[in-house]
């Protein structure tokens, strides 16, 4: 599937060895799904993957943060989505093991 972001397109290609993986837009940027789940998102460049309160602890000890955003009340933080680290997007094996616990922690 082709969009008009590069990034996007980058991201797909990558998570395909993985299962179908769809993508629809969403609240400014696309969502990922598989089996009817939504476990991930792509904004502005970044992928963001779902999390638990267990599996949190995988991306804040690589110093990664919940997606967030700007309101005319200050910054909100949507804990639910963490950015992926650069290294685990690079690395197929890691990523796989990622990609299958925001899997899981998406299906609840």
């Amino acid at each position: 599937m082709s969009s008009e972001s590069p990034y996007l397109d980058y991201v797909l290609e990558l998570l395909a060895p993985h299962g179908e993986v769809r993508s629809k837009r969403f609240f400014g940027g696309t969502g990922l799904l598989a089996h009817g789940q939504q476990f991930g998102m792509v904004m502005k460049d970044a992928l963001y993957f779902c999390v638990s309160a267990g599996n949190r602890r995988h991306f804040e000890a690589r110093g990664m943060g919940p997606f967030s955003y700007a309101t005319r009340k200050g910054r909100v933080e949507v804990k639910r989505y963490y950015e992926v680290p650069a290294d685990v997007i690079e690395e197929p094996e890691l990523l796989r093991e990622w990609l299958h616990r925001a899997m899981g922690d998406a299906a609840g």
